[in-house]
């Protein structure tokens, strides 16, 4: 669940609202200073430093997926245990600046070894590094759900609609209270950061069970459609409860013109969105088939794709519910095989940047319990994990109607909460209403149900077969 542009515009929540939301990226400021010799030369270290990043980055990917991939455990994890192991926690390979400690990164001491880095131009640079390998990340996970849309089927994830949104409900509305009314009774935590901490709770990472659901080859399952559903749903959801809680800590009140908007917009993107699509669809395929230059079946696929992702970023949702509407309405054509086939090379690219990512941006230091400062915060997070995981596996048992279906796989599948979590965390840190044992209680949330999620789909869904959906 887990946002994509999306990510940097809700953990920069402000910048939605802000006359500077459309400011230019530090990457075009630092190109356009004035010609001074020194920053002339930015721009070639900006592409020494971004092709070194991706080297270290499919390195990780593919030698850690690999393990995972021959002790039977899904390479997704491997992604994000290798990038863990490259990122702030272990290596600081690679330059994230949001943490503050991006200056010390290897890859900029390299640049500074060969590409003639100096000191004084190592802040732009790292910030528009920085800036640049999160945009690559943003635009994975847009791929990623994209591809997810080309495999899902519409009319099944209408079928199982009903059923999606009650699970989606649930697995907000539980964790929520029982995670909020736990902080303040037992924890004695002040009401707003514990609704904020509620709040993060809330969340799944669409992205990383779709990509496990995918290597299971469950996501056309009903199992998986339903799964699917409910994290689109309770990726609106989480807009919705982010946009809330992120006005009750700056103002103390919830402002209802904001949270109708959101709601509104929700609705009517995704199901205009679908409905203007499948309208559109026979021109498009009339389009394809008339052009003659190559690579244009998935050039067009990936502009409509990207449109919508633009639109939904622009109104303050998510840019990668666009790229996954875009999909279920291409998975509708009589070409979606072949845009599936043409898009793999793609997605091989650029879906794994999105996790190595998440977990290089990961601080797993909060885990130490022999740090003195991290005491208080994992004895919270102790409690945020069982709230966690509970309110998200007791989803599967509200399924109706299905009596075959494997309900704990159901409620398993909604429990990673990846980056849509750390997005809660980073607002949060953001405003400044979290103390310090909270905020790394919630990381420390996000990291074991990001982690142990992937392995428990899988045992989940090889204890019972998943039913298999009824042909329409």
């Amino acid at each position: 669940m887990s946002f994509a542009i999306g990510m940097v515009n809700l953990i920069h929540w402000n910048a939605l609202v802000s006359p500077n939301a459309f400011k230019l990226p530090p990457i075009v400021n630092v190109l356009a200073q004035s010609p001074e010799p020194s920053t002339v030369q930015t721009g070639p270290i900006l592409l020494a430093g971004t092709l070194l990043s991706l080297v270290i980055i499919y390195m990780a990917s593919k030698l850690v997926g690999e393990i995972c991939a021959r002790i039977n455990l899904p390479t997704v994890l491997g992604e994000l245990v290798g990038g863990v192991i490259i990122g702030i926690s272990a290596l600081n390979l690679l330059v994230f600046t949001e943490g503050g400690g991006g200056s010390a990164a290897w890859v900029l001491q390299l640049l500074q070894s060969t590409a003639g880095l100096t000191p004084e131009l190592t802040p732009s640079v790292a910030e528009s590094l920085s800036e640049v390998i999160s945009i690559l990340s943003e635009l994975g996970v847009i791929i990623l759900l994209f591809e997810i849309g080309l495999e899902s089927n519409l009319n099944e994830l209408i079928r199982v609609g009903p059923q999606a949104a009650v699970v989606a409900i649930v697995g907000v509305v539980v964790p929520f209270a029982a995670g909020t009314a736990g902080l303040i009774a037992l924890f004695h935590v002040a009401t707003v950061p514990a609704v904020f901490a509620g709040a993060a709770l809330t969340a799944t990472s669409i992205g990383i069970t779709a990509k496990v659901l995918a290597e299971l080859q469950q996501l056309s399952s009903s199992e998986g459609q339903i799964i699917i559903g409910a994290a689109v749903l309770d990726d609106i959801l989480g807009i919705i409860v982010l946009a809330v809680v992120a006005n009750l800590a700056k103002t103390g009140e919830v402002e209802l013109s904001n949270v109708l908007y959101l709601v509104v917009g929700a609705a009517v993107f995704l199901v205009g969105s679908i409905l203007i699509g499948r309208f559109l669809s026979p021109y498009f395929v009339s389009m394809v088939n008339r052009m003659q230059t190559r690579g244009q079946l998935l050039i067009a696929s990936l502009i409509f794709a990207f449109i919508l992702a633009y639109i939904g970023a622009v109104i303050q949702l998510e840019a990668i519910l666009g790229a996954f509407a875009a999909g279920l309405v291409l998975a509708e054509t009589e070409k979606h095989k072949e845009i599936e086939e043409q898009l793999l090379p793609v997605a091989d690219m650029l879906v794994p940047i999105f996790f190595v990512v998440v977990g290089a941006k990961t601080d797993v230091s909060v885990l130490n319990p022999f740090d003195p400062a991290n005491r208080e915060g994992l004895i919270i997070a102790a409690f945020l994990v069982v709230v966690a995981i509970v309110g998200k596996v007791v989803t599967g048992l509200t399924v109706f109607g299905q009596p075959d279906l494997n309900r704990l796989a159901i409620g398993v599948g909604m429990v990673p909460r990846g980056e849509v979590g750390l997005v809660f965390a980073g607002v949060g840190s953001a405003t400044g209403i979290l103390p310090k044992s909270l905020e790394a209680a919630i990381i420390v949330m996000v990291i074991f149900t990001t982690f142990i999620a992937p392995p428990l789909l899988r045992v989940v869904f090889q204890k019972a077969p998943a039913s298999v959906p009824e042909s329409t």
